[in-house]
């Protein structure tokens, strides 16, 4: 008996305990229930549903119904979704990867009345399945296999290919590699309202040219490992949306104008309770928005909302609807701030929500009921991040909601009727603690797990990260972070390590716990006498207005490098610094701007590790660099300009190179382009591939190690710590 028990509970943990590792586009790892009152979760004892205030568990899925059921190819459960009346359970399971994420895998379905357990796409390849989702019925699940949708039939344990042709370049209901990658773009259709079609992406990839990694390390012939990769200047896929019917499996395609190689549609949805769709679609060069409403049933489209910017228009993160599917929220830096405007579906009625000097950093809960917004924002400080609400009608002033006493990093994770909220807390000095509370009243559930008591257990640090600004000579001020060395000495001088990234996609300031530590340095930088600083220069994503974030248009590689060049100028002149001993290090668009900084200013950085860089502009994908950069038929020479390469010749310091040959994002391609500017310029530096990595270099066994090893090495040959 104990055997048996060990064996089941060893299997359970199997089955259940991988939950919560990565899945497609999954913002937050709690599930709500429709009525706001409870959530979904999975623990060892089952999918249970958590009811609040009081934590009271009741079990959905006991599993001894999974572990009766392993036989049947049921492997860890990466994600599940309950039908909407409650009565079956759909569990992913047998999760591979697609480039960043495992989105295909085996889907089954858990019916709690009949006890049954049905695999979804039985006929189909194993791990094969992707998005997978119920009917609004519950009735039917729809799924994507090979590139074709398909639908099985529940009731009839039927099923029925609702597109036939796609091929490894016609993609039906997800998207190519670019996609993926710069528009956050993977699950590709959505059931309508009424559950008789489905609305759908279909991207022709056949005019893609093959980038060709070449893979010498598993086999004794070496082998092409080809990416479908729109480059710089290069034609994407072309995209329509299509409306399927269930029945029929005939599809009735969307008159959405223009070419549709000349414009991306990165999102679309259903307009709830309507027949109708609604999409947006992007110009090539990105800085054109138009959304468009389109009649399912004849295909006819309006356009309802026109938006332009002399630089980019980001895309949207999806509409929020309000007076039953008649407005909706969107969001707009046009006024010269990021701002929610509430919108009619005809687009003749348009009012600004959030007014003022500042960007909603990302919307949280539309509580139409009690005309409420709740957003978050950082009007006084970029670094950082609270709640706010304000009237949904328009009109309001923004009210801030997270209590002022607490400053740093705030998350919320509100229930649908906006009772509720798990609130997560972390900033410079303080590791991440979360409690549940009243979001009415900001009152935790227990005072035990309160906030404030979890802050009194934590003990101060000696050595704490420190934030700082500094003005540049070009007048910039810029937000910065500091780690100074234990038993800091001001009379003595510290070499200085900068952390940079630089480009629109990423911060690296902000009031965090983990700010000022360094994951890739193999010990204590602090202990070992560093100074670790990073700054944030224009065109980072900060809540510090458009002007900031889109002044670096056509000047990634000059405006971003000048501005954390300058900034080092400025950190030159502490008493404590030694000016020679100055390094910097970066990863992907970090690596770019650290081979940039040690070229364009050899003068201030003396030693740079730079990984995975783009070398070269011209090298990366269209959507990305087209989006900052503008059309290379018409900027050619400002990626030139922006471009590592073009300054090789200049290096004077100390360079180590790193890069995996595997590396579909940023191709290895880039590094031997570098490698061969700094060959004819006779430049010596140090590289380092890592065969068949990708852009994380994460995978094989002692990788991460090394390349640890690797890096600390280097840095402390070549930029000794230590204070003098």
């Amino acid at each position: 008996m104990k055997i048996k028990h060990l064996f089941f509970k060893l299997a359970v943990l199997l089955i259940l305990g991988s939950y919560g590792q990565t899945y497609a586009q999954r913002q937050s790892d709690i599930r709500w229930a429709k009525d706001g009152n409870s959530y979904y979760q999975i623990k060892e004892s089952g999918i249970v549903a958590i009811t609040l205030p009081k934590n009271e568990e009741k079990i959905i899925l006991d599993p001894s119904f999974l572990y009766a059921n392993a036989n049947k190819g049921l492997g860890g459960i990466k994600d599940f979704e309950i039908s909407a009346d409650g009565t079956k359970i759909l569990l992913y399971t047998n999760s591979k990867k697609v480039w960043r994420y495992e989105t295909r895998g085996d889907y089954f379905v858990a019916d709690l009345k009949t006890k049954e357990l049905i695999k979804i796409g039985k006929d189909r390849p194993a791990s094969s399945l992707m998005f997978a989702k119920f009917s609004p019925d519950g009735n039917k699940v729809a799924y994507v296999s090979k590139h074709n949708i398909y639908v099985d039939d529940l009731t009839t344990r039927s099923t029925k290919a609702l597109t036939t042709d796609g091929t490894d370049r016609m993609i039906n209901g997800t998207f190519d590699w670019v996609y993926e990658e710069e528009f956050d773009c993977r699950d590709g259709f959505r059931w309508s309202p009424d559950g008789a079609t489905i609305a759908y992406w279909q991207l022709d990839a056949r005019d893609i040219r093959n980038f060709l990694m070449i893979n010498n390390t598993d086999s004794i012939y070496s082998f092409n490992v080809p990416v479908e990769y729109p480059k710089v200047g290069q034609n994407p896929s072309a995209c329509k949306v299509g409306i399927v019917d269930i029945n029929t499996a005939t599809t009735k395609w969307l008159d959405v104008p223009g070419d549709h190689i000349q414009h991306y549609i990165p999102r679309m949805e259903w307009i709830p309770n309507s027949n109708e769709v609604i999409l947006q679609q992007l110009n090539r060069e990105q800085n054109q928005s138009k959304l468009f409403v389109a009649n399912a049933q004849s295909g006819a489209v309006k356009n309802i909302y026109t938006e332009v910017d002399k630089a980019w228009i980001d895309v949207g993160q999806g509409w929020n609807w309000l007076n039953g599917g008649k407005e909706f929220l969107w969001s707009s830096e046009k006024d010269g701030w990021r701002h929610q405007y509430r919108i009619s579906k005809d687009g003749k009625k348009e009012t600004l929500i959030t007014k003022g000097n500042f960007d909603v950093i990302e919307s949280s809960l539309v509580d139409e009921k009690n005309n409420t917004l709740y957003f978050m924002a950082s009007p006084d400080n970029a670094t950082q991040k609270y709640l706010y609400k304000t009237k949904l009608s328009g009109g309001g002033k923004a009210e801030m909601v997270t209590p002022s006493i607490l400053p740093g990093t705030h998350n919320y994770e509100i229930s649908p009727n906006g009772l509720f909220a798990r609130h997560s807390y972390t900033s410079g000095t303080v590791p991440t603690i979360t409690e549940w509370m009243k979001l009415t009243t900001l009152n935790p559930f227990t005072m035990e797990g309160s906030v404030t008591n979890q802050l009194g257990r934590i003990k101060a640090q000696k050595n704490p990260v420190e934030f700082f600004k500094v003005t540049t000579e070009d007048g910039v001020t810029m937000d910065g972070w500091m780690k100074k060395p234990e038993n800091f000495d001001r009379t003595k001088k510290y070499p200085v390590v900068f952390y940079v990234y630089g480009e629109p996609a990423s911060q690296t300031v902000t009031d965090t716990y983990g700010a000022g530590r360094n994951f890739l340095y193999n010990g204590d930088m602090a202990k070992d006498g560093y100074i670790y600083i990073s700054v944030e220069n224009r065109g980072a994503p900060a809540p510090k207005g458009r002007e900031w974030r889109k002044s670096i248009y056509k000047s990634i590689g000059t405006l971003n490098i000048r501005d954390q060049a300058m900034a080092a100028k400025k950190i030159m002149e502490w008493p404590f610094v030694d000016k020679d001993r100055i390094a910097v290090w970066g990863w992907s668009g970090g690596g770019s701007s650290t081979l940039n900084l040690l070229f364009q200013y050899p003068e201030i950085y003396k030693t740079g590790i730079a990984i995975a860089a783009v070398a070269n502009q011209l090298t990366y994908d269209n959507v990305y660099q087209e989006r900052y950069m503008g059309s290379p038929l018409q900027t050619t020479a400002a990626y030139v300009k922006g471009s590592p390469i073009s300054y090789a010749k200049n290096l004077q310091g100390n360079l180590l190179y790193i890069h995996g040959t595997g590396d579909d994002n940023v191709h290895y391609q880039n590094a031997e382009m570098l490698v061969n500017e700094l060959i004819k310029f006779g430049k010596i530096f140090q590289m380092m591939p890592y065969p068949n990595r990708t852009h994380s270099i994460s995978e094989g066994d002692g990788t991460f190690r090394h390349l640890s090893l690797t890096y600390t090495d280097f840095l402390k040959k070549n930029c000794p710590p230590g204070g003098k």
